[in-house]
C-alpha cells in the first residue's frame, strides 16, 4: 500500500454565479460570461446602418472629407473604407472583418464583424452584422463634366480656323496629344470649326494658350464673363474664354504674297506654296526655288489669303520633263530638298485630244517623271477674288502651278497604310480606313513628309490578311522604325471614361 503526502498545490477557489448558480471563478461582477454577455452589448457605440456615398458615372467610393477611391467588389480597399465609416471602432479590437454576399443590384454591402471589448475584468468576443447601404451621389469632376448648368467650367479655350478643310485642326490635335497638353481638361468638345477645351481654372487654360502660340502660327483674345459677386469681402467670380485662332494658310496650298512681305521674303515671286506649317508658315517660290519662312507676329501684321486650296486644284499628267541643273548666281536662302525643272503636262480630261502641252516651271523635277499624275493650279482658266493678285502683270504669272504628285489607287494605299492615329476625345485608336477626305489627305501627307512625323505619334497598325494586297501600291511609306506600339487594353481592365486601372482600383 502506498502513502501519498500532503499536496503540495492548492485548488483555486469557486464560486457561484449570481444569476444562473454555475461554479466560475471569482471576479468583480460575481457572473458567468454568459450572464454578462446578456447584461453587457460592448458594440453598442458601434452603428449597425451605415451610408457610402458611391459616383455611378465613374465608380468611385467618397472617402470622407473629399477623395474618392475606385474599389472592386469585394476588395481589400473597399472592406478598408467601409470599416473606416465605422464609429466607435477604435474603442474596442478589432479581430476579424469579412464580407457577406448580397445581391449587386441591392445597393446594400453586409460586413461580418468580430471585436473584443473589455466588461467587469471580463474580456468579451462578440460577433455582428454591419448594414452599408449605397447612394448615389456624383464627385466633383463628374458633376463639373456632366453638369448641365453651365456654370462648372471657369476657363474656356476655343480654337478655330477659317478654312474649307480640317488638315490643320488634325496636325494640332496630334500635337497636343503627343505632349499630353489635354490631361488637364475638364471636357473636350469637337465643334464644325475647331476644337473647345474647358477647364477648372484659369492657369491651365492660359498653359494651353502658351502651348499652341508656341506650336503653331495663332493669335489669341480674352474675354471673362461676371458670374458672382460678394459684397461682403468684394470677392469676384469670373469666367475666362480664350478665342486661340490659327492662320488660315494650310500646307499644299497656293497663296499670294504682298508686294512687302515679297521683298521681305528674298524678292520671291508673289503667287508661292506654302510647304508646311509648324511654328513657322514655310512658302516656296516654284519658279526659282527660293524659299521663307513667316511666324504668327508677322503673318498677322500683314495678313494674306490663299488663292487656290487643295479641293480646287486640277489634275494634270507629265508629258516630258527636263530638269535645270545650271542656274545663275543665287541670292538668299534657296531650297535644296527640291529640283528645278521644265514640265510638259495636259489635263486629264483632254487626254486623246489635240490639245496643245502646256509649259511651266515646277519645283518638283527630284520627283516627277514622264506619265506621273500631279495636281496644279490652272492660273490661265482660274477666277480668282484676290485684290493683290489682280495687281499682278500676267506676263510674271506661271500658266500652272505645280503643288503636289499624286499617286494612283489610293483606295489601296488607304487600306494598306501599317499604322494609326489617336483621336483626343477618348484618346482611342482612329483607323486608317475612312471616308473622311481630309483625314485621308493628311494621313498622305505624313507619309510624304519626314519633318511633319517628327511631331506626331504614330502607332502599329495590325494587319488583315487582304493587305499584302494593298502594300503592293508604289507610295511613300513609313517605316516600322518610325512607330510606336500600341497599349491595347481589355475593356474589362478601363473604367468608363477609359483610364487604366491599377492595383489599387481593385484589379
Amino acid at each position: 500500500m502506498e502513502f501519498l503526502g500532503p499536496q503540495s498545490t492548492q485548488e483555486e477557489p469557486k464560486i457561484l454565479c449570481c444569476e444562473c448558480g454555475t461554479l466560475i471563478s471569482p471576479n468583480p461582477a460575481n457572473m458567468c460570461v454568459a450572464c454578462i454577455r446578456t447584461r453587457v452589448d460592448v458594440s453598442e457605440h458601434i452603428p449597425k446602418q451605415v451610408i457610402v456615398h458611391f459616383c455611378r458615372f465613374c465608380e468611385r467610393y467618397l472617402q470622407p472629407p473629399s477623395t474618392w477611391m475606385a474599389c472592386a467588389p469585394e476588395s481589400r480597399e473597399l472592406l478598408a473604407l467601409c470599416l473606416k465609416k465605422l464609429k466607435g471602432l477604435n474603442k474596442v479590437r478589432l479581430v476579424d472583418a469579412s464580407f457577406i454576399w448580397t445581391e449587386p443590384h441591392s445597393k446594400r454591402i453586409k460586413v461580418n464583424v468580430t471585436i473584443q471589448g473589455e466588461a467587469f475584468g471580463t474580456i468579451l468576443q462578440q460577433q455582428f452584422v454591419v448594414e452599408y447601404t449605397v447612394h448615389y451621389q456624383m464627385c466633383e469632376v463628374c458633376c463639373k463634366q456632366k453638369g448641365s448648368d453651365g456654370e462648372a467650367w471657369r476657363a474656356l479655350v476655343q480654337i478655330r480656323q477659317r478654312t474649307i478643310h480640317k488638315k490643320t485642326m488634325f496636325y494640332v490635335e496630334q500635337i497636343i496629344l503627343k505632349h499630353s497638353m489635354h490631361k488637364s481638361a475638364m471636357n473636350i468638345q469637337e465643334t464644325e470649326g475647331g476644337i473647345n477645351f474647358y477647364y477648372n481654372a484659369k492657369n491651365n487654360a492660359r498653359k494651353m494658350v502658351d502651348f499652341l502660340h508656341a506650336v503653331i502660327p495663332c493669335q489669341y483674345k480674352t474675354s471673362q464673363e461676371l458670374v458672382s459677386h460678394d459684397i461682403q469681402s468684394n470677392v469676384f467670380n469670373y469666367k475666362y474664354t480664350f478665342f486661340v485662332e490659327i492662320a488660315p494658310i494650310c500646307k499644299d496650298e497656293v497663296v499670294c504674297l504682298p508686294v512687302s512681305v515679297s521683298k521681305h521674303l528674298n524678292h520671291m515671286s508673289q503667287v508661292a506654296i506654302c510647304a508646311r506649317i509648324s511654328d513657322n508658315i514655310h512658302l516656296i517660290d516654284p519658279v526659282s526655288l527660293k524659299i521663307g519662312q513667316l511666324n504668327a507676329n508677322q503673318y498677322f501684321c500683314e495678313p494674306f489669303n490663299a488663292i487656290c486650296h487643295q479641293k480646287q486644284l486640277r489634275e494634270f499628267m507629265v508629258m516630258n520633263i527636263e530638269p535645270i541643273y545650271q542656274q545663275g548666281k543665287q541670292f538668299g536662302a534657296h531650297s535644296h530638298k527640291h529640283t528645278l525643272a521644265d514640265v510638259w503636262v495636259l489635263p486629264l480630261n483632254s487626254l486623246g485630244t489635240d490639245d496643245q502641252e502646256i509649259h511651266t516651271r515646277t519645283h518638283l523635277g527630284n520627283i516627277l517623271q514622264c506619265g506621273d499624275y500631279v495636281l496644279g493650279f490652272d492660273v490661265a482658266h482660274a477666277v480668282v477674288n484676290n485684290t493683290v493678285f489682280d495687281k499682278i502683270k500676267p506676263s510674271q504669272l506661271p500658266d500652272i502651278v505645280l503643288v503636289k504628285k499624286i499617286y494612283p489607287e489610293k483606295i489601296k494605299r488607304n487600306k494598306g497604310r501599317n499604322f494609326h492615329l489617336k483621336h483626343l476625345r477618348n484618346n482611342s485608336s482612329s483607323e486608317t480606313v475612312t471616308e473622311d477626305e481630309d483625314y485621308n489627305d493628311f494621313l498622305e501627307d505624313l507619309e510624304e513628309d519626314p519633318e511633319l512625323r517628327k511631331n506626331i505619334n504614330l502607332y502599329k497598325r495590325q494587319k488583315p490578311q487582304w493587305m499584302a494586297e494593298a502594300e503592293e501600291v508604289l507610295a511613300p511609306k513609313v517605316g516600322l522604325e518610325e512607330l510606336l506600339d500600341d497599349l491595347v487594353l481589355d475593356p474589362a481592365d478601363t473604367d468608363e471614361h477609359g483610364n487604366m486601372l491599377t492595383e489599387e482600383a481593385g484589379i
